[in-house]
């Protein structure tokens, strides 16, 4: 049986500013290229079966610099919709609407909870149906990574809060003893030679 391997984007100039980015299709900044060609070292031993990838540029030209050959382009693996937060940090939604959380509230005209969790689902159906031939990579998103990873060990939409996710890491979904578990969360691509790696922050 193989292993779901989830990868997200490298930096964007929203990821970077912490702005919730979904539709708007940015292309990766230098630093994001980077990023995501150092990934390749994570993900270069493994036989993938199946390769899936959000239509937005940036989640493909990762899966490009990683070196993986996308198989399929998958709409239901495109990042939550913010709707009319779609360009604006939580730190400025909070001055409007304090209190205000992604995981249970959604966003206006854009995404509840509920609607993201379905179509992840979908996606990890897809992926489930793979596994037999080998490993799976899904290329997408922080929040709809982040839910997937909370519905494949059985939490609600709203679990993928408590799963940090930055940009330009790999996290693996398996099993053990027959049940879904998540092996590896948010691993970063190795540093580069002769340099010691930092303190990252998360972006959005």
């Amino acid at each position: 049986m193989g292993e779901i391997v989830l990868v997200r984007h490298g930096e964007t100039e929203w990821s970077a500013s912490r702005r919730h980015t979904s539709y708007t299709d940015l292309e990766l900044t230098a630093d994001g290229e980077r990023e995501a060609r150092a990934l390749a070292a994570l993900l270069a031993d493994r036989r993938f079966a199946l390769v899936l990838a959000s239509p937005r540029r940036r989640a493909l030209r990762t899966a490009e610099l990683a070196g993986l050959a996308v198989g399929a382009v998958d709409e239901d693996l495109a990042e939550w919709n913010y709707g009319r937060y779609e360009g604006v940090t939580t730190a400025d939604i909070h001055t409007e609407r304090p209190g205000w959380n992604i995981w249970t509230d959604g966003c206006p005209a854009g995404e509840s909870p509920a609607e993201v969790g379905a179509r992840l689902d979908r996606v990890l159906a897809r992926a489930a149906a793979a596994l037999a031939d080998g490993d799976v990579a899904l290329v997408g998103h922080a929040h709809s990574l982040r839910v997937l990873g909370a519905r494949w060990i059985g939490l609600p939409p709203s679990g993928g809060g408590l799963l940090r996710l930055d940009t330009a890491t790999v996290s693996v979904l398996g099993h053990e003893h027959g049940r879904p578990v998540i092996r590896r969360w948010n691993q970063p691509p190795p540093p580069p030679s002769g340099t010691a790696p930092g303190p990252t922050s998360p972006r959005h």
